[in-house]
């Protein structure tokens, strides 16, 4: 149950359901002389925010439904909305988020009358979809009916999967768009739920045609259940990347052509990517590949439909965006980093085959690159100063969903000294991503309702946020940007700007730890 709060600010005023709220926004603006010096201007700009206030009834259609993260992602939406508990060898377990920032986080509200600071739920500060009212659906190239998947998944306690067979025994998944040369060859025998390839091998499909069977299984999907919204996610195996050809996907007219002339080039994600571009219907990618070509994320621009990925940020690469930021803001000087990874779920058994494992490799090195480009002190960037960065990713079937993960930071200290730490982390893989999926899912309907303004302009046209949402980045292991900006990737920086737009949006300032009351005499 979420607190009740009041927020007593005349910066924001409810009319009709709808708060509206006047921001400025501050911020310095740099300029660097060739010689190195800064010059520092302080900036304002006054906006106005418009947040509709009406939870929607959201439909969630995954793509790999019947995976360990599709069925986990069900379970425990279907166990909370029941209330079904069950019982362990360790007790009584009853359902919860536990995972989810949404759900099962708290944000800073202010300090009380003693200068103590005051949390309150994050889900409590403005309405936000419930995941218990998630419709949910989705596509998978196995035919398996989720009852099937889950006991297949081997990732929910047994006693909880029988509680759960009533509700999940009757759902399978839609066929799906599979290319076989985007994912690995140890996936064939999986693929029998795809409607595009003759005796299971050969595409002899039309991929303008798998768009239009998404756009109108999207379509069905909301007629069926009444929805207001639906949006989209892939949480199935990893692809290769595509590679990027001029002419062929970097530009939105290109790559609609490139579709419609079945190039190779264009990845069963991009097809969904385009498709729910098409009929504005947001759509996040939560596995490393590069769905969102130049052409994609110009496509989504035209449309002004929401994406947002990439890679699911779960276990060691949320650490690791932790952890590098922290020595680095310490001053000390990190010169290499050894990540080893060995799990035995089907998304390592897909990470086994070189090209799939590349896509994984290029989203989890980039979670440093502008931590290092924060210390010019520590890391020149003339001289070309990096981190060592290996990375490696092992199938091995007997651990299950339980990822474990290693990891070594050796660190350069004053006047030749040295700094190691590791790292071992045993984590149950699909039990940290699904919380990642309510919340990407939770934060971007909630997004859809945010609008804004700038206070100058004097008609009363509201725009939406950009289509790329580098908001979600917080979840994400290679947040996706709008072209021409860097992407944060401390930890610390995503959370806070996700915190201070819900503390715009109510009217109160954004958050400091200044804590005058304790430190002025």
């Amino acid at each position: 149950m979420s607190a009740s709060i009041q927020f007593n600010s005349e910066k924001s005023v409810k009319k009709d359901n709808t708060l509206y709220t006047k921001f400025t926004y501050e911020n310095s603006i740099v300029e660097t002389s060739e010689a190195g010096a800064f010059s520092v201007t302080p900036t304002a700009i006054d906006y106005q925010f418009k947040v509709d206030l009406t939870t929607p009834k959201t439909g969630l259609m995954l793509v790999g439904l019947g995976g360990n993260n599709g069925t986990t992602l069900v379970g425990s939406v279907l166990a909370n909305k029941h209330n079904i508990s069950f019982e362990t060898k360790e007790g009584v377990i009853k359902p919860n988020y536990y995972g989810s920032v949404t759900q099962s986080s708290t944000i800073k509200l202010g300090v009380d009358q003693g200068g103590n600071d005051v949390y309150a739920p994050f889900n409590s500060i403005l309405p936000f979809v419930s995941p218990n009212d998630f419709v949910v659906g989705g596509w998978d190239i196995s035919n398996a009916n989720l009852a099937e998947s889950m006991k297949r998944s081997q990732v929910l306690d047994v006693t909880l999967q029988k509680q759960l067979y009533p509700y999940i025994e009757q759902i399978t998944p839609l066929p799906s768009v599979y290319y076989p040369d985007f994912i690995a060859l140890n996936q064939k025998e999986r693929a029998n739920n795809v409607s595009n390839l003759k005796d299971g091998e050969v595409f002899t499909g039309d991929k303008w045609a798998d768009v239009e069977k998404v756009r109108k299984d999207i379509r069905d999907f909301k007629e069926k259940n009444s929805l207001d919204k639906v949006i989209v996610l892939w949480t199935a195996n990893t692809e290769r990347f595509s590679e990027l050809i001029p002419g062929v996907n970097d530009t939105a007219d290109n790559l609609l052509e490139a579709i419609k002339s079945n190039h190779a080039e264009v990845s069963p994600s991009t097809v969904f990517a385009v498709a729910c571009i098409l009929d504005q219907i947001p759509y996040i990618n939560g596995s490393p590949q590069n769905t969102f070509v130049p052409g994609a994320i110009e496509l989504a621009e035209k449309h002004k439909t929401f994406i947002g990925g990439d890679d699911f940020k779960s276990g060691q690469t949320k650490l690791k965006s932790v952890l590098a930021q922290f020595l680095v803001d310490a001053g000390i000087r990190p010169v290499s980093i050894a990540s080893y990874n060995h799990l035995g779920n089907n998304d390592g058994y897909n990470l086994s085959s070189p090209l799939q494992f590349r896509s994984k490799e290029i989203s989890k090195q980039s979670v440093v690159d502008d931590i290092i480009e924060s210390n010019q002190i520590l890391y020149n960037k003339e001289k070309g100063d990096k981190i060592d960065h290996c990375i490696v990713i092992k199938y091995l079937p007997a651990v299950g969903d339980s990822k474990v993960a290693m990891d070594e930071y050796y660190s350069e200290l004053m006047l030749g000294g040295h700094n190691k730490i590791s790292i071992h982390n045993v984590c149950e893989d699909s039990l940290l991503a699904t919380p990642l999926i309510i919340d990407l899912v939770v934060m971007t309907e909630f997004l859809s309702r945010v609008s804004y303004k700038k206070a100058s302009e004097s008609d009363d046209k509201y725009e939406d946020f950009y289509a790329v949402l580098s908001l979600l980045s917080y979840w994400l292991k290679a947040p996706l940007s709008r072209p021409g900006f860097k992407p944060i990737n401390g930890l610390n920086k995503q959370r806070l700007a996700i915190e201070n737009l819900l503390r715009l949006l109510v009217g109160l300032p954004v958050n400091n730890d200044l804590r005058f009351e304790e430190r002025l005499a």
